[in-house]
């Protein structure tokens, strides 16, 4: 059995530089090296994504087709019922998902969405499923609230590096993103936090962002990676698409700095390769999103992701499985 790598929340710039910028096939050697430390690399976790209030948002965030300040033409909709929340999610379960996830186009949530709130999480939890709930930014009442409701996971990504943060968003800075985290860390509930790549970032914004998460006072337990996708009448409808292999370098950087952290391939694999989406599972990628929407954007259907695991002999985490070692 390998030793196991140390966990490190001390990395630096210079460190994290060198790492990514490794001849390609050093780096995935090396990720995959990390990821087998820790974890099974045969297996994958499956979550699903559920929009539990689309649309209205007050941010301006630059990637959203959900801000109702940036151009989109999303309209808004009410707090969905909880009875619906718990039917979706008992149909996740039974496709195979063992996380659901649950999110909200907030700002922060107000109070008197806090009850629904509760009453999603203890019902998606009766079902046997771990819960996880993006809600915008929360204080401290909010956070103990969703805690003691049996909450498992919190997703507040970064979106990007702090130097980028001000190009993507401007109604809230990232200071206050890593407040959240704070808070929700402190009070006991599993982080997780990660961002976007492909907004036009430089190669050290997506290093930087890597960076952040790493550098926490503990690493979060699972790490999105997106890609982005552009979407008509938002400000980064026009950007640039990233070259794949700098996406599979993000991947694998976030596995090397964070190795017991589950890192999620998320957003954009619909305009990824089967080959593309291997080399990120190579690269320690062990998470996926499944089910044909990500909140508004597409998203592989279940079939083709089974075909997918089949080609590739992944099998799917079960119920109480982290795939750790």
């Amino acid at each position: 059995m390998l030793d196991a790598s140390p966990i490190r929340n001390d990395w630096t710039r210079e460190e994290a530089e060198a790492i990514y910028n490794l001849p390609f096939m050093d780096l995935l050697f090396r990720a995959q090296t990390v990821h087998r430390e820790n974890f099974d690399p045969n297996q994958v976790q499956k979550s699903k994504l559920l929009s539990i209030k689309t649309g209205g948002c007050a941010e301006d965030c630059a990637y959203c087709s959900q801000s109702a300040r940036n151009g989109a033409q999303l309209s808004a909709s009410k707090l969905i019922e909880v009875e619906r929340v718990i039917s979706e999610a008992r149909k996740a379960k039974e496709g195979g998902a063992t996380r659901y996830c649950m999110g909200a186009a907030w700002r922060s949530p107000k109070d008197r969405d806090m009850a629904a709130l509760e009453a999603m999480v203890k019902g998606v939890k009766d079902l046997g499923m771990e819960t996880c709930m993006t809600l915008g930014m929360l204080d401290e009442e909010q956070v103990f609230r969703l805690r003691d409701s049996g909450l498992d996971y919190y997703n507040h990504n970064i979106d990007t590096s702090e130097r980028y943060y001000s190009e993507i968003i401007t109604t809230r800075t990232f200071a206050d993103r890593i407040d959240t985290l704070n808070k929700v860390r402190e009070a006991g509930i599993k982080v997780c936090a990660g961002g976007i790549v492909g907004m036009g970032e430089k190669q050290m914004d997506r290093i930087d962002m890597m960076l952040a998460l790493a550098t926490l006072e503990e690493h979060p337990d699972s790490v999105p990676v997106n890609m982005l996708i552009p979407i008509d009448d938002t400000p980064l409808a026009d950007v640039a698409k990233l070259d794949p292999i700098e996406f599979v370098r993000t991947v694998a950087l976030a596995r090397i700095l964070m190795p017991k952290s589950h890192v999620r391939l998320s957003a954009g694999r619909t305009d990824m390769s089967d080959e593309m989406q291997a080399m990120c599972f190579f690269a320690g990628a062990n998470s996926i999103f499944v089910g044909e929407t990500l909140l508004t954007a597409d998203n592989p259907e279940e079939d083709k992701d089974s075909a997918l695991f089949a080609r590739l002999g992944i099998t799917p985490m079960a119920v109480g499985c982290d795939g750790s070692k």
